[in-house]
């Protein structure tokens, strides 16, 4: 596993939980809002696993779970490996991914390594390619399945900006949520980005928020606004 950053306790990643928060480098996606775009390039990264569990063995019976987060997790070939160390350790497992990899996710869930799955949605499958730079959407659409059928807890999420979203958007991507248990809205930030001339683009309003909450209600049973997160 390639690290380069580590929360070592965080109330509001892992719901409902006390978490550290592993940063794992490298993403296949290049989302020009990304918000960590320090953690895209596929290079080593700059924590050992070592240094990792030597926190997290003084952690336990402090904290109640360790979010793996990136960059994209599910790259790394180590991955079923180090999550099956932290939970010899007694911890909850929090996965955030962007979908490209079902098989690997159907895996994960079918050993039962994953207690929560959070699973960034870019827009709509057609605009994968302007969002995300990346080309095969059938591949989100199969994850989508997975986890709406997993039997664990999760949610969908989207980072929305008018650059990229257009309300009538999410009558789509409701559609494609169809039926699922938690969707969180996520206000755009400007101040770090990859795609340097996002700087200057504008946020949706709060009543613009509202506006697709209501959108997406009509498919997800909890719909909820961040304003300022992304």
């Amino acid at each position: 596993m390639e690290i380069s950053g580590l929360i070592k306790t965080s109330l509001i990643d892992f719901p409902g939980k006390i978490a550290a928060v592993v940063f794992t480098q490298g993403c296949n996606f290049q989302c020009g809002f990304c918000h960590n775009p320090d953690l895209i390039p596929m290079k080593k990264g700059n924590i050992s696993e070592d240094k990792v569990f030597e926190y997290l063995n003084t952690r336990k019976g402090k904290l109640d779970g360790v979010v793996i987060t990136g960059g994209e997790p599910i790259i790394h070939e180590g991955l079923e490996d180090f999550i099956k160390s932290i939970r010899k350790l007694g911890f909850a497992i929090k996965l955030d991914t962007n979908g490209s990899n079902p098989v690997k996710l159907q895996s994960l869930l079918d050993k039962n390594l994953i207690d929560y799955v959070a699973m960034d949605i870019k827009g709509s499958l057609g605009a994968y390619p302007k969002i995300s730079k990346y080309l095969n959407k059938n591949v989100i659409q199969e994850s989508i399945k997975i986890i709406i059928s997993s039997g664990v807890e999760y949610e969908f999420r989207t980072t929305v900006l008018p650059y990229y979203h257009k309300l009538s958007d999410f009558q789509t991507i409701g559609k494609l949520l169809d039926g699922a248990k938690a969707y969180t809205i996520q206000g755009f930030r400007s101040q770090i980005t990859l795609d340097k001339k996002l700087k200057t683009e504008a946020s949706f309003s709060m009543n613009e928020l509202g506006e697709i909450r209501k959108i997406m209600a009509a498919h997800v049973s909890k719909v909820v606004i961040h304003e300022n997160l992304s």
